[in-house]
């Protein structure tokens, strides 16, 4: 990189830390202050939050990266975002801050009773660790392809930094952050689109001419093949995956509990979960972009650069000085942010679910809480950082990722459904609905069970099981009653 490219990264780096950092006093003042900011953040900054959180260096490299392989099957996630957030809007918000509770699992020891509380939290902290880990590896691996800088300490030093934010300024830090990185990472998307569309040799029409031709904007197969990810698969999936994140997922819950009133959650979730639709088009449409700007061009793209390492190489020596850093800046801010996230997300599980839950101690006794938050928040993020770096030795780390983000919160949303749909549902019948769903998960997510449903269906099916399952029990236990 250029001198300016390194001065642009290096100051958003140290930037990043010392904004977060100013947070600290406000931050420590309190529980409250530390896991949900007392209630005071701007819409627009939730807003922000809730699309940086949606975000990650997986976005920012795997969306061109598929596009510049095939075509733009995956924004079909992205348009079922607007069905998750109005039923958020509606229903789950609401639910929320009526309850009155950060934790997002305080509504399931209300319905089942603390197990299912205690297992949905567990599942959710082995989720969160394993989700820093691979971002923090999947953020270094292109910056050691783009520059040769050392894997492991880029992970280190990635995580570090997000850490130091991440525990002396609570949710204020991550949230306030996330809004300014959002806007980098926009920035940053934009200006590529920008330059590869009028870098074209005969113009801009030539990248359409040359896209269209090998049906590069298509949405995918209308086949209904469940072995593929055609445009039926990828709707359901998304509607799935997006009801799940919108709905249940603590990074989320966290944030509507951050704004002023119900009102300005929902106008902050509304926000920030639109927002990604036509961020996500502008990642597609560079990967197509890419595709036609190397097509045109050949000569600029070396043997053996294909599929997500196209994207990185563009940004290296397709782009002038100092915009080079304003994207590796970006890039960063997709992983530090979702990296931030979980660690705090994490800490406050802890804390409201186990820590206080069953605390005997005074509800003043701030000093205490706030050590088991900061240790908590550490503990998570060395704990990630350990599993990114462990994380090197295995082939096709999104894989695994997705696999073990299947396998632990794959269970989640169908006793949420259940608990909300079912007027009383019935304990043991719940219970027996999330080992039948997890069994499915298992079957579907292994390796050696040879599943031949594609592996987006894995929360579809497993969701579909726990809910179907602990529905008719209830409703035989209704009857004999």
């Amino acid at each position: 990189m250029s001198k300016i490219d390194l001065f642009l990264v290096a100051a958003y780096l140290v930037g990043t830390t010392l904004f977060g950092c100013s947070f600290y006093k406000k931050s420590k003042s309190g529980t409250s202050a530390f896991t949900k900011a007392d209630g005071n953040i701007p819409t627009w900054v939730v807003g922000m939050s809730i699309f940086a959180t949606f975000v990650s260096s997986i976005s920012f490299l795997g969306l061109p990266g598929g596009s510049y392989s095939g075509n733009w099957n995956q924004l079909i996630f992205s348009l079922t975002i607007p069905v998750a957030t109005w039923l958020a809007a509606k229903i789950f918000i609401p639910l929320y801050r009526g309850i009155g509770s950060v934790s997002a699992y305080q509504f399931l020891e209300d319905r089942y009773g603390f197990w299912a509380r205690c297992y949905v939290a567990i599942c959710y902290l082995l989720t969160q660790v394993c989700r820093v880990g691979s971002i923090l590896l999947l953020l270094a691996i292109p910056i050691n392809t783009m520059f040769g800088w050392n894997i492991s300490t880029i992970i280190i030093m990635t995580g570090a930094i997000t850490l130091i934010y991440a525990v002396l300024g609570g949710i204020s830090a991550v949230v306030w952050t996330d809004a300014i990185q959002g806007i980098i990472l926009i920035a940053g998307a934009l200006v590529c689109a920008a330059i590869l569309t009028f870098g074209m040799p005969d113009g801009p029409s030539q990248l359409f001419q040359i896209a269209a031709a090998d049906h590069k904007f298509s949405l995918g197969s209308l086949s209904a093949t469940l072995r593929e990810p055609t445009v039926w698969v990828v709707l359901i999936y998304g509607i799935f995956m997006n009801l799940q994140n919108y709905g249940i997922d603590q990074n989320y819950v966290q944030r509507y509990m951050t704004a002023k009133s119900t009102g300005e959650a929902v106008k902050g979730t509304l926000f920030g979960g639109l927002l990604y639709i036509p961020v996500s088009l502008v990642f597609v449409y560079i990967g197509t972009a890419l595709y036609a700007y190397y097509s045109a061009q050949p000569e600029l793209l070396p043997d053996g650069i294909a599929g997500d390492k196209v994207f990185p190489y563009f940004i290296v020596h397709g782009l002038p000085a100092g915009l080079t850093g304003l994207v590796i800046a970006s890039l960063f801010s997709a992983g530090m942010s979702t990296v931030a996230t979980s660690i705090n997300s994490s800490a406050t599980i802890v804390f409201t679910d186990f820590y206080n839950r069953g605390s005997r101690k005074t509800e003043n006794d701030r000093k205490k809480h706030m050590r088991v938050l900061y240790t908590t928040s550490f503990a998570v993020g060395v704990t990630g950082i350990a599993i990114g770096l462990a994380m090197q030795k295995i082939d096709g780390v999104l894989d695994a990722w997705w696999k073990l983000s299947s396998i632990f919160s794959g269970g989640m949303l169908g006793l949420f459904l259940l608990a909300l749909v079912s007027r009383k549902p019935h304990r043991t019948g719940s219970l027996i609905g999330v080992i039948l769903g997890l069994m499915v998960i298992a079957y579907m997510s292994l390796p050696a069970f040879h599943s031949p449903i594609h592996t987006y269906l894995t929360i579809v099916f497993g969701t579909t099981t726990i809910f179907l399952a602990g529905f008719i029990i209830t409703k035989l236990f209704e009857k004999k009653d």
